[in-house]
């Protein structure tokens, strides 16, 4: 049946209409014979740009101040929300291999107009509210390798849209290639930070341990509500269901089976990658402040400037600044990509990518700028954990539809969700939505 047509039967309310980034859309070549290993390899790619938005720097900002507060104790939150984020994405590629249509696509042809565009403008908040944590974080990087100043450094961020148009130029591959480069110097920097560090590995374990405190501590809620926010990140939900489509999947069942298995592994694999420095970032902030008695430190300068007396390495500060600004320069290709999804789904409006990155910066660094020049580093750093807060709440209303389209036999047909699957992240959705309804609680109760 003819993806393009009207889906009464299919479950689909209207047309698909055009692919997410037709420029890009089946670019990338999948071998119909050969080797597993040889057809996996080309759905390689995906899941480490999705796992890029998994470590950006609001993430940092959260994981530090987490660490230095309560030690060891919030990588429980890092190590469930990762659990959860393997869970959504792999029903992000489940959706998208399905039924052709990544996840704003799937909300505009399934819900009533006024609806679908309640949902757009939400994701487009946390595209921003994604962006402002990118500006800041880059700015930071920038001043910390080179005394780039904030102010400036976060006018200097609006350039990097020349980097990502010509990676795009080059083709698909390349923009995977340039992703995935970054995030091994990421985890270099942050291997050889932890070694430095030596923390007490008992406690590390235990620390993956949940406890009951979290709930009953509002500050602990409040820095695991951030952490959730900065790891299940609802842009990369829309992001990983777009990008999957840049493969050349077969229009057979066996086929898209196949291609389902090969974007799940990847997907999992490059989380698995992610929590990795995310539990990094957290472990070096536990060992090098929360033992030493620094437990108020959140900023990412003063953590910077602290870590060579500390660790008693010269290197160490640097390590830290290449991969921060590592983070930000990679997390800034995926927001663009997003943001192209977002648009294009809810309201099929196409504007030229760098257009779009320039719309999305600009409206970025408006807050970014002025907290930067008013409030110095002290209220970057909390601009930082609070833009992760509101995409946690924001998360809701991207994972809610996800869960209910591929859990549909007439939207999904041979490839729906086990029922397994789907219940468990049916509970995931309820358990998000509780922490974010206890979080605003605990907020207007003062």
């Amino acid at each position: 049946m003819d993806a393009n047509v009207n889906l009464q039967s299919g479950g689909w309310r209207t047309e698909r209409g055009e692919p997410p980034l037709s420029d890009v859309y089946k670019s990338v070549r999948v071998a119909k014979h050969g080797s597993h290993l040889r057809r996996m390899a080309a759905f390689i790619g995906p899941g480490y740009m999705v796992a890029v938005g998994y470590m950006d720097p609001g993430n940092w900002a959260t994981s530090i101040a987490g660490g230095s507060k309560f030690g060891f104790a919030l990588l429980s939150v890092a190590l469930i929300s990762n659990i959860i984020a393997i869970v959504l994405q792999s029903l992000s590629a489940r959706l998208a291999i399905a039924s052709g249509r990544d996840l704003a696509q799937a909300c505009r042809d399934a819900f009533p107009k006024t609806v679908s565009y309640i949902l757009w403008l939400l994701a487009e908040m946390a595209i921003i509210a994604t962006d402002i944590a990118e500006v800041i974080g880059t700015a930071i990087g920038l001043n910390l390798l080179f005394g780039i100043p904030l102010e400036i450094g976060v006018l200097v961020t609006a350039l990097d849209v020349f980097l990502i148009l010509y990676l795009q130029k080059l083709g698909f591959r390349w923009l995977e290639a340039f992703v995935m480069a970054l995030l091994a110097v990421i985890a270099v920097c942050f291997g050889v930070q932890i070694a430095l560090a030596d923390p007490v590995w008992g406690d590390v374990i235990r620390g993956f341990a949940p406890t009951v405190e979290i709930m009953k501590n509002p500050e602990m809620l409040y820095l695991a509500l951030g952490i959730l926010g900065a790891t299940v990140m609802p842009h990369n939900l829309y992001l990983h269901s777009g990008i999957v489509l840049t493969r050349q999947i077969g229009d057979s069942v066996p086929e898209k089976r196949q291609a389902l298995t090969y974007a799940t592994i990847d997907s999992t694999v490059a989380l698995m990658f992610a929590l990795l420095v995310n539990a990094s970032i957290l472990i070096l902030a536990a060992a090098t402040f929360h033992t030493t008695g620094r437990s108020e430190v959140a900023e990412l300068g003063e953590a910077h400037s602290l870590l060579a007396p500390l660790l008693g390495f010269a290197v160490a500060p640097v390590l830290f600044g290449v991969a921060l600004l590592a983070c930000g320069v990679n997390s800034t290709v995926t927001a663009t990509l997003a943001g192209q999804i977002v648009m294009e789904g809810f309201i099929q409006f196409r504007i030229p990518p760098w257009m779009r990155r320039l719309i999305t910066r600009a409206i970025a660094i408006v807050p970014a700028a002025t907290v930067t020049i008013w409030y110095g580093d002290a209220g970057t750093a909390k601009l930082l954990i609070m833009s992760q807060v509101v995409l946690s709440l924001q998360l809701s209303f991207a994972v809610f539809p996800l869960v209910m389209f591929t859990a549909s036999k007439a939207k999904m047909g041979a490839l729906v969700a086990p029922r397994w699957l789907s219940a468990f992240a049916y509970l995931i959705a309820v358990f998000i939505a509780a922490l974010n309804m206890k979080l605003l609680y605990d907020v207007f109760a003062g």
